[in-house]
Order: C-alpha cells, then structure tokens, then sequence
C-alpha cells in the first residue's frame, strides 16, 4: 500500500511540475520514493511464488525514474505525476511480456501482455498464433480471464483494418492476426492503494494473466 501523504505529493506535483518546486519539496520527494520502492518490494514478494520467471528481480529491475524524457515531447513537464511499476523477466534489451500496475489520480489500472512490439517481435506473435491460435483461444476464454479482462485492448491505432501481409482474410485466428500490440488491461480506483489488502488484490488479479504471457513469451524466444 501507498500512504496518502504520497499520493498528496503525487496530485501537488502534478499542479506545480516544474523543477523549483521540486527542489523544494525534496524531502517530500524522498520519503515518496521510499513509500515506492517499499511498495514494489512487497509486490514482487507476494507475485514471485506464483510465477517463478520473476525470481531474480529485484525493486531497481521494476521501478522508473520521476524525470520524464522531453526531447521529443510538446509537453515539457519534467516530471511524471503517476508511479509505474513493471514485472518482467525480460533483460536488458530483450522485450518481454509481463505486469505492469499504472498509479495516477484519474487513470489507475493494471495490464499485461506486449506492447507495440517492434517489426521483428510482431513477425514471432502472428506466427506463434497462426499456428497455436487454439491455446490462445484457450487463455483469453477462461473464466478468470473473461472475469477480470475479457479480451486483449482495442482500438483503430493497434488494429489492423486488413490481414497483415501473409495471412488470408478468413484464418480462423484473423481478429488475433489483425493486432499490433498485445496488450489488456483492467482500471481501479486510485483509493485503494492506500488499503492494506491493496498488493494481495492486485497480485490475485494480475497472475491472471500469466498464461497469457508465457504464450507471449514462448513466441518471442522460439527458434524459427
């Protein structure tokens, strides 16, 4: 759980985002990022039993930093006013498929799978499910995936609006085939971070979506 004096620091930050204020509210700062790290500590140790890929992580291997990168971007806030946290077995350079928790005042969720995979990761997925597209079939159609998030994420920037180059319109795995990222996800009210029950809640809802991403990572790391 978080501390409301950290989501108060979260909300004042995201209403004075900008680099005095930062300085002078360090201390503030500081004991958030503890409140952090503590909260990623506990998350790993209640979701490391349930999937053993997530063993050799460690809180620095799930956490981001506050600064935002702006070299790119027309908003030049620089810091992020929400807390993220990413449960992968993927090294250094290797995409994976994992867990991710989104903390923010008006967007708080959960998520899984792969996101926007690069060209030669997105090759992998589709052939993976062109031919194995009953076991992903299987894992999206359990009662516990159903309940907690239906069906991979949608919409016109991740689906295709043809078959990808390769694929006839009519495979039985066609809807699957037409997706440029992997992922789903479940939203939650911001207020309950700060209950006791909030990492157990969220562990038992993310395992959820491990078969999910050992389909994923299976097609990531087969041999061709």
């Amino acid at each position: 759980m978080l501390t409301k004096d950290s989501l108060q620091f979260l909300e004042d930050l995201k209403a004075n985002n900008n680099r005095d204020w930062f300085l002078d509210n360090k201390k503030r700062y500081d004991i958030f990022k503890k409140d952090y790290q503590q909260l990623v500590a506990d998350l790993l140790d209640a979701m490391k039993p349930l999937d053993p890929s997530l063993e050799m992580l460690e809180v620095k291997n799930c956490t981001f930093r506050i600064n935002r990168d702006i070299r790119f971007s027309k908003d030049k806030s620089p810091y992020k006013d929400h807390i993220g946290i990413w449960l992968s077995s993927g090294a250094k350079g290797m995409n994976r498929s994992g867990y991710y928790v989104h903390i923010a005042k008006n967007g708080s969720f959960i998520a899984g799978g792969l996101y926007c995979p690069e060209a030669e990761d997105l090759k992998k997925m589709r052939k993976e499910i062109a031919y194995f597209h009953e076991d992903l079939e299987a894992i999206i159609n359990t009662k516990n995936f159903q309940k907690e998030f239906g069906d991979f994420d949608r919409n016109e920037k991740n689906v295709l609006k043809n078959p990808p180059r390769g694929y006839e319109k009519d495979h039985p795995a066609i809807e699957f085939l037409k997706l440029k990222s992997f992922e789903t996800s479940q939203k939650f009210d911001i207020n309950e971070v700060t209950k006791e029950d909030f990492v157990a809640k969220m562990s038992k809802r993310l395992i959820v979506l491990k078969p999910l991403n050992d389909f994923i990572n299976r097609a990531l790391t087969s041999e061709e």
